[in-house]
């Protein structure tokens, strides 16, 4: 009872940005792993702790902190390691927890070993949602109808449905649907939020659910629709609480227009969800922009605005940590947003996915290479850490920070980060000169 209440108390403090900061006294470069984010972590690990004795549940989220981590498995497998902020190697899902994330968001494709190989499939999805559930954190489906990634300039049909007519891809659209989430339900697993299709803004499955800008508006839309309704349909008879996202790829852009022509012409949605990338030089803007048109979303639909993929490059850590930290910020703020999900951002030291190009031929990846610092989308360091980019997705209790330098004998803090006696009653964090752990004393 006594942790319930704690963890009540402590959510109630919950604000808007990770105040878990590096020290003035430090450079943030990490040629020297261990001797440089040690620092970080002895000053941080009281809140680490703290953190994770409030065990959030998915029904408590009230603002989504996450990443979508859908190529961990293939890197995993190519022997890519992730490592946490102390240079342990660390599972990439528990890593994503002790930051401070609450939610993951996972892609889904039809079937990709027609061309890229057997990731982001059902078994794929399924495996890394246990993983998500094993750690406590909340799920987002991304259904791609596609057996490739699909954005406004593709949406490439599944090869699988490439003799369909229009009514039995619709029919195979929904089964897929509910075949993937009937295996996860079957788990015990129940996303939130589902998303039907992925930056649809000019479409989806062409060409049979292509927006056509040459047709009169009464027909470019109701292909789309009938597909994209069949999906929230089939979303709906397997979850029936789940929320269903239309994704749109531009926050920058006010897509009131676009959600308004959807709607109505039948288009179903219980929340929005928006890419938005922003800009290198004029960062401040774009977060501000994308969040007034996250605002101009709420009030005219009523339903949640999700940012369900954001990034920046991470050559410049601290600027990139300066920017992730003005989003949160801007985001938290809008009373319709319902979180910010960070795209790929264990991708580190080169590591490339196999692409497919313009002419339908195959580009083999690269293996990342540890230690090799490069310019990529990821937000990792070149030793497979986080990198200072991430700490926006952390959340503070309001606790205040004790720094544990040069601590050789056992020493408890109270939940307020200050030193206590030994036999002080209560919820206490012990460092031993060497480790942390959280104890109770009741006598």
């Amino acid at each position: 009872m006594l942790v319930t209440w704690l963890s009540v108390v402590l959510a109630s403090r919950v604000t808007a940005t990770m105040r878990v900061a590096f020290s003035d006294q430090r450079e943030y470069k990490l040629k020297l792993r261990n001797r440089q984010i040690g620092i970080y972590m002895r000053q941080s690990l009281v809140y680490i702790l703290l953190f994770g004795c409030l065990n959030l549940t998915a029904q408590s989220i009230d603002f989504a902190r996450g990443a979508d981590i859908s190529w961990c498995s293939e890197m995993e497998a190519a022997g890519m390691r992730f490592y946490n902020f102390n240079g342990q190697e660390t599972d990439i899902f528990l890593l994503m927890k002790q930051i401070g994330m609450n939610a993951i968001r996972l892609r889904v494709w039809v079937n990709p070993e027609t061309g890229y190989g057997a990731w982001s499939d059902k078994a794929d999805v399924l495996a890394k949602a246990q993983r998500a559930k094993q750690h406590g954190l909340s799920l987002m489906i991304d259904f791609h109808y596609s057996d490739y990634f699909a954005d406004p300039g593709r949406q490439t049909k599944p090869s699988a449905w490439s003799g369909f007519s229009f009514e039995d891809t619709k029919t195979a659209l929904g089964n897929h649907t509910k075949d993937v989430l009937q295996a996860l339900k079957a788990e015990g697993i129940e996303p939130l939020w589902v998303q039907v299709g992925n930056e649809t803004a000019s479409g989806m499955v062409w060409e049979d659910g292509r927006i056509d800008w040459n047709l009169p508006e009464s027909e470019r839309w109701l292909n789309y629709v009938a597909l994209s309704n069949a999906g929230y349909d089939a979303v709906k008879q397997v979850l029936p609480k789940t929320s269903v996202i239309v994704h749109h790829d531009n926050a920058i852009h006010d897509n009131v227009w676009f959600y308004e022509a959807f709607k109505k012409y039948g288009g179903k949605f219980d929340m929005i969800g928006l890419s938005h990338y922003p800009d290198w030089e004029t960062w401040s803007i774009s977060n501000t922009t994308a969040a007034s048109n996250l605002r101009k979303l709420h009030d005219a639909f009523a339903v949640p605005v999700m940012i369900v993929e954001t990034g920046y490059s991470t050559w410049d850590e601290k600027r990139a940590e300066r920017v992730m930290k003005d989003l949160l910020s801007k985001m938290e703020q809008e009373e319709g947003c319902a979180g910010v999900l960070y795209w790929e951002p264990e991708v580190y030291g080169g590591w490339e996915a196999r692409q497919l190009l313009d002419d339908g031929t195959w580009k083999e990846g690269n293996k990342g290479q540890y230690g090799v610092k490069v310019t990529n989308h990821g937000a990792f360091n070149e030793y497979g850490q986080p990198s200072a980019a991430l700490l926006a997705f952390g959340v503070t209790t309001g606790i205040e920070r004790t720094v544990l330098d040069n601590v050789d004998t056992e020493c408890y803090f109270n939940l307020q980060g200050q030193r206590v006696s030994k036999n002080a009653k209560g919820i206490k964090i012990v460092h031993d000169g060497i480790s942390y752990r959280k104890v109770m004393y009741n006598y």
